[in-house]
């Protein structure tokens, strides 16, 4: 049978159905929104995965071209490897789902979203979240919580919810919200510099409209949904633990003092106690061995926790507000044409930001009504191995590689000038040198002093920071400016970043799903003081953009010319345009409105391409005197072209204060003569020889009464 629920969020509808499509799948569900097709599936198996220390689950999400009408671009007309949105989207699904998963669950997991029809105006990204939980929650895998997400917006001082594509564009602050009944799992946001309180409005309301989805979820769950299966944890060999703890603990405490040990060491104590807590098992107790390791983890988390609501300490001793030392430096590397190198504890991030022009934009094909768009500015976000000590293959980038960058990026994208004010394409790229927590802020604010010393007039500097949380029952701890061991065995992984004013981007990971608003209200204003000592800092090595751009950038000088003479810049088959940038050795480029941006990289060049646009896209004007070449004699007269492609007729009645017989007498074709413009009717100039004679005749005979006197 084909069940289906409607929810209404403020007259926008979200449709869920299922019983009708991929019915062999574990659970299956169409989702609908406007003319939003997407179709979500779960399934799992039975069995664990053997040896499986984490869990199995696996996320895709799809855009089919046709579900737009289109074919895909390229050669090969087939879908090939996902696109940065479909990574940045698959892992939206991953990120809420997986810490709901009950701990030590094994069971290879996945879940496919595939869009099969776009609405022009809205994105099908944000419905698989929603419908990846649906699916879940029908199937009969033991995922035991309903939760729902999609993305809402402050659009003119109005909480939205199911932003379209102009509604996200106009958004003060557009973010990607997802929850359970009881909290926020997951949130994903970009803006333009909103204050805290904003923020968690907008958070609110996105749990809000959750609330509703998860009801129309548990409404479609009692109609179709299947019984899950029993999952019961191994259970812990409480004995075992005992021994484990009492031999190690106050070694192992010791060992994850990262206050005395820096982090590799740390780790290098933390495995010799590991490896002797294993050897301490007689080695025919099979199954104790092989416990030993999962029970050693456990106690370490237990440490890490107790260290932190008991006793308040953190793992290297800071209090819970307190900032690593912050070290900023600008201008390191001579050739690029601008680079930064921001350090924060034991993390590093050396961001380069090189300019280019007009043809390095890069070309991304999507499904909205633009179908592929230009994109001017982007951050690259690189992770090799040694920056946390270790030897692995340097591989393309994968799914955190992409989100870490796409997140600095949106962080930056707010104080990044327009294209008229500043019409250079932008690359800046973050490589991480060293990596113990907030690899991802340590490239927003080293991409932040990195455009600065390029000279690109960004409108504020933008610095970012890691959040933590540790939560249990009513105690909690907030920590600024997390380490790695507090980033993997807290209970909220939240990043910050902005301005001095408000913020610009914000992700949040959360493990709990009890966690309140005035938590988040408490984590946001502890994260803005932070921000603001790390833009002091950052201020101290360069305060704002510089004047001017490296000497082995390019240079841009912009012109404009009449829209009707575009047609002539570029030329029949585009050879005017062609012979000025062969010969100048510049890059033109032009845009319909009549802008042309000419690239250069001396002004030698960059002087002689100007004067040959300037001269294409000059118009005449009456009474003005040209220096213009004969390029057609006719019987009653010559045609004399004063700019390239603009020619007009002068009579052989102008052509001399004296009567001319034929114009032969007087021109040749390819004399340079000067003219004057006597009218200009529709597209015929009318040009007088006669009228430039007389002038200077009246001139010498003013000059030479003068020298008399």
């Amino acid at each position: 049978m084909v069940h289906s629920v409607t929810v209404d969020l403020e007259g926008r509808l979200v449709t869920l159905e299922t019983g009708k499509l991929a019915k062999q799948a574990g659970g299956s569900i169409i989702i609908r929104y406007g003319e939003n097709v997407v179709l979500v599936t779960a399934c799992g198996n039975e069995d664990p995965r053997p040896g499986a220390s984490f869990l199995p689950l696996t996320v895709d999400y799809r855009e089919y071209t046709y579900a737009a009408g289109k074919f895909p671009g390229g050669f090969i007309k087939r879908e090939g490897r996902p696109s940065e949105k479909e990574i940045l989207t698959s892992r939206l699904i991953d990120r809420p789902i997986r810490p709901l998963f009950a701990e030590g669950y094994a069971c290879d997991t996945q879940v496919i979203a595939l869009v099969m029809s776009a609405d022009p105006l809205r994105d099908p990204g944000p419905l698989a979240i929603t419908g990846a939980a649906a699916a879940l929650a029908i199937s009969d895998i033991p995922f035991d919580h309903v939760l729902a997400g999609l993305r809402v917006g402050l659009v003119n001082g109005k909480l939205t919810p199911c932003l379209n594509y102009e509604e996200e564009k106009e958004a003060d602050f557009s973010i990607v919200v997802a929850g359970t009944r009881s909290g926020i799992v997951m949130v994903e946001a970009g803006g333009k510099g909103v204050t805290e309180d904003r923020v968690v409005d907008c958070i609110e309301y996105g749990h809000q409209c959750c609330i509703k989805l998860i009801e129309g979820i548990e409404e479609l769950q009692k109609k179709a949904g299947k019984a899950k299966r029993t999952y019961v944890p191994a259970p812990i060999d409480q004995e075992l633990y005992g021994k484990i703890e009492k031999l190690v603990r106050v070694d192992l405490t010791d060992a994850l003092d990262t206050k005395k040990y820096p982090k590799l060491e740390s780790y290098r104590k933390v495995a010799e106690q590991k490896k002797r807590a294993i050897e301490s098992i007689p080695e025919e107790d099979t199954a104790a061995r092989a416990a030993a390791p999962g029970l050693f983890d456990r106690l370490k988390e237990s440490i890490f926790r107790d260290e932190m609501l008991k006793k308040k300490r953190r793992p290297d001793g800071r209090k819970f507000d307190e900032l690593r030392d912050i070290a900023c430096e600008v201008s390191l590397l001579p050739r690029t044409h601008g680079s930064g190198l921001f350090t924060r504890g034991e993390t590093q991030a050396l961001v380069t930001t090189t300019l280019g022009t007009k043809e390095d934009e890069q070309r991304i094909e999507l499904l909205d009504p633009e179908g592929a768009v230009s994109k001017r500015f982007m951050l690259h976000y690189n992770f090799p191995p040694f920056s946390v000590g270790e030897v692995a293959f340097l591989r393309s980038p994968g799914r955190r590689e992409i989100g870490h960058g796409i997140l600095a990026e949106r962080a930056l994208s707010a104080v990044i000038p327009d294209e008229k004010a500043f019409p250079y394409t932008l690359r800046v790229v973050s490589d991480i040198l060293e990596s113990n927590g907030s690899s991802s802020m340590a490239s927003v604010c080293g991409g932040s002093l990195s455009l600065m010393d390029a000279g690109v007039p960004i409108s504020a500097p933008v610095g970012g920071i890691a959040m933590g949380l540790v939560l249990e029952g009513d105690d909690y701890a907030i920590l600024t400016d997390i380490a790695g061991a507090e980033d993997h065995y807290g209970d909220m992984d939240f990043k910050v970043a902005g301005t001095k004013d408000g913020i610009t981007a914000l992700q949040m990971d959360i493990k709990a799903p009890n966690i309140s608003t005035a938590i988040m209200r408490e984590a946001l204003q502890q994260a803005k003081k932070a921000r603001l000592e790390i833009l002091d800092k950052m201020n101290a090595a360069i305060a704002e953009p510089r004047k001017d751009l490296s000497a082995y950038a390019p240079r841009i000088y912009t012109v404009t010319i009449p829209t009707d003479k575009i047609r002539d810049l570029i030329g029949p088959g585009g050879k005017m345009i062609r012979s000025i940038t062969d010969e100048t050795g510049v890059k033109i480029d032009v845009s319909d409105d009549g802008t042309v941006n000419i690239f250069a990289v001396d002004g030698g060049s960059a002087e002689e391409a100007l004067r040959r646009v300037n001269a294409i896209g000059a118009t005449a004007e009456i009474g003005k005197t040209y220096l213009g070449k004969v390029v057609r004699i006719v019987d009653f007269g010559a045609f004399v072209e004063i700019f390239p492609g603009t020619d007009g007729l002068l009579h052989i009645s102008e052509i001399s204060e004296s009567r001319v017989k034929t114009v032969q007498d007087e021109l040749n074709e390819g004399d340079q003569i000067q003219v004057k413009v006597l009218a200009i009717e529709g597209n015929k100039i009318k040009l007088s020889r006669k009228a430039v004679l007389k002038e200077l005749r009246e001139k010498m005979k003013a000059g030479k009464s003068a020298s008399d006197e």
